[in-house]
C-alpha cells in the first residue's frame, strides 16, 4: 500500500495509515485488491477518522470484484467510481494478488493486450481511496509525477512546468482516470497499423489471405472494447451529473475549483468519446475490408467465367463444322476433294480469329483490373 499526503506545500509518502485528517490538503490511499481485502478493517477505520464515514458493504464487494463493469455510485458521504483499465501482459500475480485468468487470444500481440481490469475510486472530502490490481502501472506512474512535482528544500524553482498539484481528491481521481484513458488512445495506433496491414493483404490479388481467425478475433475484440468504452462514458456522464449537484461555497476559489473539476471531467469524457469514435471507425474499416475482399474475389471469378464463356463461344462453331464433316453420309461437299481438309481448316481458323477479334474489341477477354 502507498500512502500520500498532498497539500499545497507538496507531496509526502509514508508507510503508516494516518490517524487524523491533515490540517491542509488531503490523503491518497492507494492499495491493491489483495491489500484492501487483507487490511480492510484498518482502512475502514482510517476512512472513518479522515472522511467521517466507512465504505458500505456493497461498495466493499464492488471494490473487490475483478469482473465489475465501469459505473458510478454516489452517497451522502462519498462517491464511488469503478473504471476499467487495460491489463498488462504480466498478469496480476506479481505481488501476490489472486489473478483473474485473462482469456487467451489468438492473432497478433496487440490483440492480447486488450484485456481490462477494474480500478475503484472512493472519493471523500479529504481522502481518496483507490483499489488497483497488483500491476498498478497507472498508480505508480502518477505517483512518480506527484513526487516529481514536489518542490525541493532549495526552492520551488525545481518544480516542473505545468506540474500543478491536484487540489482535491476528486481532481486527483480525474487525473488518474485521464491517464487510464490515454492508455486506450495509445493502443489505437497499434490496432490501426495491424488492421491496415490486414487490409493490404485482403486486397492483394497475388496473395491468399489466411488470417481469418485472427481477423474474426479482432472484430470481436473491437466489439468488446466498444462496450467497455460505452460503460466508461456512461460512468463519467453520471459523475458529471453528480458533480453538478455538489454544494459549492460562495468563495471565488471554491467556485473556481468546482468549475475546474467540471472542465477536467469533460476533458476525460472527450478522451473516452475519441476512443469510441476510433473503435467504431476500426470496426467499420475491418468490415469494409472483408466486404471489398469478397467483392474482389467475386470480380476475379466473373473475369474467369467471362473468359471461359468467350472461349466456349469461339470453339462452338468449330465443333459444329467438325461435327458436320464427321457425319456418316456418303455424299458431303468437300469430303472427297483433295483441298477439302484445308478449306475446313481455313474456315475454322477464320471463324476463330473473327470471333476472337470481336470479343477482344468488346473487352470480353480483358481483365477488369488488378
Amino acid at each position: 500500500m502507498r500512502i500520500f499526503s498532498i497539500s499545497p506545500a507538496g507531496v509526502t509518502e509514508s508507510d503508516a495509515l494516518p490517524a487524523q485528517a491533515p490540517a491542509q490538503g488531503y490523503v491518497w490511499l492507494a492499495c491493491t485488491r489483495a491489500e484492501f481485502e487483507a487490511q480492510q478493517a484498518a482502512i475502514q477505520a482510517t476512512l472513518q477518522a479522515l472522511g467521517g464515514a466507512t465504505l458500505l458493504d456493497l461498495h466493499v464487494s464492488d471494490l473487490l470484484n475483478a469482473q465489475l463493469t465501469s459505473h458510478y455510485e454516489p452517497t451522502s458521504q462519498y462517491d464511488l467510481l469503478v473504471f476499467r483499465r487495460l491489463a498488462t501482459s504480466q498478469g496480476d500475480g506479481a505481488t501476490g494478488e489472486p489473478s483473474q485468468p485473462l482469456r487467451k487470444r489468438s492473432g497478433p500481440p496487440v490483440l492480447r493486450r486488450i484485456d481490462t481490469t477494474p480500478v475503484g475510486f472512493a472519493v471523500f472530502d479529504q481522502v481518496l481511496l483507490t483499489v488497483h490490481p497488483a500491476d498498478c502501472a497507472a498508480r505508480d506512474a502518477y505517483a512518480a509525477r506527484l513526487l516529481a512535482a514536489t518542490p525541493t528544500p532549495e526552492g520551488a524553482e525545481a518544480r516542473p512546468a505545468n506540474a500543478r498539484l491536484p487540489a482535491s481528491p476528486a481532481d486527483l481521481m480525474l487525473r488518474v482516470v485521464n491517464q487510464i484513458v490515454d492508455g486506450y488512445l495509445a493502443l489505437r495506433r497499434e490496432l490501426s497499423r495491424q488492421l491496415d496491414h490486414w487490409q493490404v493483404e485482403l486486397l492483394d490479388p497475388r496473395t491468399r489471405f489466411s488470417n481469418w481467425a485472427a481477423l474474426l478475433e479482432a472484430r470481436l475484440t473491437l466489439h468488446q472494447l466498444d462496450d467497455i468504452c460505452e460503460d466508461q462514458r456512461a460512468a463519467v456522464l453520471d459523475w458529471i451529473e453528480g458533480l453538478k449537484g455538489w454544494p459549492v461555497a460562495d468563495a471565488p476559489d471554491a467556485r473556481h475549483e468546482h468549475e475546474l473539476l467540471l472542465v477536467r471531467s469533460r476533458d476525460v469524457l472527450e478522451h473516452i468519446e475519441r476512443v469510441v469514435r476510433h473503435v467504431t471507425r476500426l470496426e467499420h474499416n475491418a468490415e469494409t475490408a472483408v466486404q471489398m475482399h469478397f467483392s474482389a474475389q467475386g470480380n476475379r471469378t466473373n473475369d474467369i467465367m467471362r473468359t471461359l464463356t468467350a472461349l466456349t463461344a469461339i470453339f462452338l462453331p468449330l465443333n459444329l463444322i467438325a461435327g458436320i464433316f464427321g457425319m456418316n453420309f456418303e455424299f458431303i461437299p468437300l469430303v472427297h476433294r483433295e483441298a477439302g481438309f484445308w478449306w475446313a481448316m481455313g474456315s475454322m481458323l477464320f471463324i476463330a480469329l473473327a470471333l476472337g477479334l470481336l470479343f477482344w474489341r468488346k473487352r470480353y477477354l480483358a481483365r477488369t483490373g488488378r
